[in-house]
Parts: C-alpha cells; sequence; structure tokens
C-alpha cells in the first residue's frame, strides 16, 4: 500500500512535466509494479516534451439543439486527441436538467479520444437537458480543455429499443484496386456510442492476421473510420467487420455482425481523403427545404428533401407509390423521398441530411490547402491536379476547367464565397479522374449556366441553379435547395 501512495504522489507531482528518458523509465516501471496501470501511459507522455496545444471537443451525442431524444440515450463526447483517462469522471463531464445534475457513470474510451456519459435512470421526457465537458478534462500532458464545452438537448417522450443498422459503408463491398492508404469507413442508422466502435469492434484483417489502426468520429456520430495504421498491403483481399459489440446510444446493439470484403490495388490516391457522405451518397439531389423543376429536366438516381415535405418537391408530376414511402416521377430515373412520407422514410432523411451536414463541415474544416486563392478565384482554362484548394472568395469558371489525375485521387475545394459555371462552359475530368472523388464545399450560391457541364459532388451551404440545358455527372446537396432549369443531372457510382 506505501508504495501505491508513494508512486501516486510522484506521478501526480510530474504528470504533464517533460521527464528524461531514465526517469520516464523508472517510474514506469515503479507504476507496473505497483499496479497503476492507468498512470503507465501517461508516463510515456510525459517522457516527450508537454503538449502546449489545448485538446477540444469533436464531436458530441446527441448533437447540439437535438430535439426528441430517446428517454434512455447516452451522452458521449469525441475529443480532438487522446485525454487523461483519470480526468474523464462526473466531476468534469456532467449533465443537468435546469439546475440539477443528472446522476450517472462515465466511461472513458480505451484509447482516450471518447467518452460516454449513462445516466443512472432514464431522462424526463420533453425536458431540455445540458450536457458539459469542463476544462477539468486534460490531456495527458496536463493541458486542459481551452475552455468549457456545452451543448444541449431536448426528450421525447419514449425509450429507444431499436437496433442500429449499417447503412452504408467505404469502400463498398467488392471494391478493387482500392487505395493502399485508403480508410476504411461505416455509417450508422443512428448515433453510435462511441466507447463502444472501437478497433475492438470495428476490424480490418487479412485473412486471419487483424490489421492496426484507430477509430475516428463524424461530427454527428453515425460515421465511423478506421484509420489503418501503416499503408494497407498491396493486391490484398481484407475483411472488415463490425461486431455485435458495437451499440448506439441508447445501449442498442447490432442484431448480426456487419461484414464486407475489398481487394487493394497497388498504388496509393494522391490528394486529400475522400469526403465520407454516408448516406447522402445515396442521392442525386439532396436538400432541406425543397428541389424544383422546369419539365422536363432528367435525373438519374434518387431525390430527398428533408424537413420540408413533399409539396416542396415542385414540377416533378410525382406519383405516390402505394405504401407511400417515396413517389415516382417521368423526370427521375429513381425514387423520390420526402420527410412526410411513410416509414421508415423520414428517419432515413434525417440520417441522410445529418450526413450531408457533416460531410460538409468536413470538407470546409480540412485544413493547410495545397493551393492558396488560384487565379483569385478564377480558375477558367486551368488544369488542376489532385489536391486540396481554397479560396477565401467566390469561384469563378469563365472558360472550360481540367481536372487531372488518376481514378483514385482526390480533390478538395474550399470556397467561402459562390461558385459560377459560365454558359456553354464544361468541367472536364481527364486521366481517370472520377467525379465520385471531386468534392466543391461552397458557402454561398451554385449556378450554372445554360448549356454547361459540371463533374463533382457539391456540398453548398446555400443553393443550386442549373440553368436551361446545364448536365451535370455528379450530386447536388444543398442545405437550402436546387432549381433544375430543362437540366440533367447523374448520379455518379459508388
Amino acid at each position: 500500500m506505501a508504495t501505491h501512495l508513494l508512486v501516486a504522489r510522484v506521478y501526480a507531482s510530474l504528470r504533464g512535466k517533460s521527464l528524461p528518458l531514465s526517469h520516464a523509465v523508472l517510474l514506469g516501471a515503479a507504476c507496473l509494479a505497483a499496479g497503476l496501470t492507468a498512470c503507465s501511459s501517461n508516463v510515456a507522455a510525459g517522457a516527450d516534451n508537454a503538449d502546449a496545444t489545448s485538446p477540444s471537443v469533436t464531436a458530441e451525442g446527441p448533437t447540439d439543439g437535438a430535439s426528441d431524444v430517446p428517454l434512455n440515450t447516452r451522452v458521449s463526447a469525441t475529443f480532438s486527441e487522446p485525454m487523461d483517462l483519470l480526468t474523464l469522471t462526473t466531476t468534469n463531464f456532467v449533465v443537468m436538467q435546469g439546475a440539477t445534475q443528472v446522476t450517472g457513470i462515465v466511461s472513458p474510451g480505451p484509447d482516450g479520444l471518447t467518452a460516454t456519459f449513462a445516466p443512472g435512470a432514464d431522462f424526463p421526457p420533453s425536458t431540455a437537458m445540458t450536457a458539459r465537458i469542463t476544462a477539468g478534462a486534460k490531456n495527458p500532458a496536463g493541458q486542459p480543455l481551452a475552455a468549457d464545452f456545452s451543448w444541449t438537448f431536448t426528450t421525447g417522450v419514449v425509450a429507444d429499443k431499436s437496433p442500429p443498422v449499417v447503412s452504408s459503408a467505404t469502400p463498398a463491398n467488392g471494391a478493387t484496386d482500392v487505395p493502399i492508404n485508403a480508410k476504411i469507413a461505416v455509417t450508422f442508422s443512428k448515433a453510435m456510442d462511441p466507447v463502444t466502435v472501437t478497433a475492438t469492434t470495428f476490424t480490418l484483417k487479412q485473412v486471419d492476421v487483424a490489421l492496426d489502426g484507430t477509430v475516428t468520429y463524424g461530427d454527428a456520430g453515425t460515421t465511423a473510420t478506421f484509420v489503418p495504421s501503416a499503408e494497407l498491403p498491396s493486391n490484398a483481399t481484407l475483411t472488415v467487420t463490425i461486431a455485435t459489440g458495437a451499440r448506439d446510444l441508447a445501449g442498442n446493439a447490432l442484431v448480426n455482425p456487419y461484414t464486407w470484403t475489398f481487394t487493394t490495388g497497388a498504388t496509393a490516391a494522391k490528394g486529400p481523403a475522400i469526403v465520407l457522405l454516408g448516406t447522402a451518397g445515396n442521392f442525386a439531389i439532396l436538400a432541406k427545404s425543397g428541389v424544383s423543376t422546369v419539365p422536363g429536366s432528367t435525373i438519374t438516381g434518387d431525390v430527398g428533401v428533408s424537413p420540408a415535405a413533399a409539396t416542396y418537391l415542385t414540377g416533378f408530376s410525382l406519383t405516390a407509390d402505394a405504401t407511400n414511402v417515396f413517389s415516382t416521377s417521368p423526370q427521375v430515373i429513381g425514387k423520390l423521398f420526402a420527410a412526410n412520407y411513410a416509414v421508415p422514410t423520414p428517419a432515413n432523411l434525417t440520417t441522410a441530411i445529418s450526413n450531408m451536414a457533416a460531410a460538409y463541415t468536413d470538407a470546409a474544416g480540412r485544413p493547410t490547402p495545397d493551393f492558396l486563392e488560384l487565379g483569385t478565384g478564377n480558375i477558367g482554362g486551368k488544369t488542376l491536379a489532385p489536391g486540396l484548394y481554397k479560396w477565401t472568395s467566390s469561384i469563378t469558371i469563365p472558360t472550360d476547367l481540367t481536372i487531372s489525375g488518376g481514378a483514385n485521387d482526390v480533390w478538395i475545394f474550399q470556397s467561402t464565397g459562390d461558385l459560377s459555371l459560365s454558359a456553354a462552359k464544361q468541367v472536364i475530368l481527364s486521366g481517370g479522374a472520377q467525379a465520385k472523388h471531386v468534392f466543391w464545399q461552397i458557402a454561398g450560391h451554385a449556378t450554372f449556366g445554360a448549356t454547361s457541364h459540371f463533374e463533382g459532388v457539391l456540398l453548398t451551404k446555400t443553393d443550386i441553379t442549373l440553368q436551361t440545358g446545364a448536365t451535370m455527372n455528379g450530386r447536388l446537396l444543398a442545405q437550402t435547395q436546387v432549381a433544375l432549369q430543362k437540366a440533367t443531372v447523374t448520379q455518379p457510382a459508388q
């Protein structure tokens, strides 16, 4: 007992300080001898220089402002870097009902990147709740959050007993020639408890040999990504499994393991990592407030609108399916979905819209661009290599633009302004580049002139307009509305 107390005191006094290697080794050995396994990782961190960067909360569940949250939900937080497990407690992770603190248990993930608060009893119905991670939460170097992080949500009236399912996976099942630097991602039908989705329940194997990696989360809590520790083996068939230990925030587990396979190629992809669309990638057009068409437009792929109702799908001459789960239109080679259609459409659309917003945030937040303010926003006539491009202005394409690269290469274009493609001008793909790997993150309006042609996945904060005769190969994902004027939209293969 005396050894335990001595080591604990030494550990407490040195945590977060830079240690000479010899001292770190001795203290680490003492920790193990005393059975204080929780401090071993912190000692290892102490052997390096102290981390002066404040950690932050990068995702929360339920998301800020969420409503109709199940009464049996758990509350989760994901951090920008591993945290000191000893600081992830009910002192620093609190849930409040008004001025009253809710009793419960905090469970940190084994890697320190996540933590989950499980209340001692169901939350009260129709009640506003506040969750908070305080600045008492620290990384292993002793650096606290820069400030308290708080978010709110409102409960519904029932508990959630339905199991989650995997809605989509990247790379797709059966995919071939996958880049050896690829990341593996899944999108779930509902927000998951990050403590239960780890490298233990989310595995990647070559035959029976597990490949090392870490698991990260998207903002909405519905997307998890396995990041391999090294490049994937080339020309190999790999198997991914999500085990039934993965649970949603209500504690419901997958009913069955979810497994799929893909085969790698021999080369790495150039450019940034792809933007994960989740179930938003199931749509050619997805919008929050409406989609309109001037007949006859032609859309190959599905169309969705939420939280708006079917009355905001205008100009399509809709015919409701007998189940009222979807409708059809002479202008759409696919199905149309709206928030007021029959179950399961409303929930599916809520997830897709959430995934769309998370994809926009991901694309907008990618740091360290390869090209900054190229052409001061005028990129007409240029040939663009794979990479991350950023403009703090609008993007104009007054003459043909060429995007050149391989089939697995990636482009992300970030703009705080608008995007405009002039009439009769084209965005051209060459060298095998694929529209599904070209991402346009546009904070303002996107307008394609008459008879123009566009390529890529368009993520906009506002609206998108395709003028008379405009065509595109890609996806239109708008946080307001999409307007088509005798236009053609073709969804690329996943």
